[in-house]
């Protein structure tokens, strides 16, 4: 056998704490292949789509606008809602910054392109234990992109035989997973005033502004929140 690396080890830890989420990921992943389907995508359709954008968020909302003709698919709507969902990885990805040294950037922003808001959650709670690390963050996120691009195929294939994936309850495994996440990221009642107002806003949002504008409004006040806080915290 080999002798272990740190890289290697981080590696299969950050793989090894994904494997709870993946069950998620794979019950969603499913699920956006069946639709995928039943929207009129190839198979090779959706392989390119899972493996180039790898935003699943994304992935439904371009769903709903997809047509099966060429002719009439509308590419600056897809592009625009695709932007508008995935602006929130402005924030995330800023956050994992501290793992890489200033000569790293460059490398960083390619390894961007594999971190999911699952992934990100995980690496960053091993940030605040002082831990984390880069081989950490490639590790659950080549498990999460491997899972991904999987059960799209698998739910692209089973399309003919699941008409509705509301009915086996697969439709809440993408909400399931975002709470797990969250309920994993609570420290204490500090957290409650930006998760407050990032709740309230972007329900408001929703309600007032069409598209998925709600989801970086949320996510920009919530921040905003957390900062103020702890601001007075330390004023205090």
């Amino acid at each position: 056998m080999s002798p272990s690396s740190p890289f290697r080890d981080q590696f299969y830890a950050g793989a090894r704490a994904c494997v709870p989420v993946c069950i998620s990921v794979a019950a969603y992943g499913v699920v956006w292949g069946v639709l995928a389907r039943g929207t009129g995508l190839s198979l090779l359709e959706v392989i390119m789509m899972s493996g180039l954008v790898f935003a699943g968020s994304a992935q439904f909302v371009a769903l709903d606008l997809w047509t099966a003709t060429p002719t009439t698919l509308p590419i600056g709507p897809l592009i625009l809602a695709a932007l508008i969902v995935n602006l929130r990885y402005l924030l995330l990805t800023a956050t994992l910054r501290p793992l890489f040294r200033p000569d790293q950037q460059a490398k960083g922003a390619l390894l961007m392109a594999i971190v999911s808001d699952e992934t990100w959650a995980m690496t960053v709670g091993e940030m605040s234990k002082g831990r984390g690390s880069i081989a950490f963050l490639i590790g659950g996120g080549v498990l999460a992109y491997v899972c991904w691009m999987g059960t799209n195929v698998i739910g692209f294939q089973l399309g003919s035989a699941i008409d509705d994936p509301s009915r086996y309850g697969l439709d809440f495994a993408f909400t399931a997973t975002f709470l797990a996440l969250l309920l994993g990221m609570w420290k204490g009642r500090g957290d409650l005033v930006p998760w407050l107002v990032a709740a309230v806003t972007a329900i408001l949002s929703a309600r007032l502004i069409e598209g998925s504008w709600y989801i970086l409004i949320g996510g920009l006040a919530g921040s905003l929140a957390g900062a103020w806080a702890e601001r007075l915290r330390h004023v205090d």
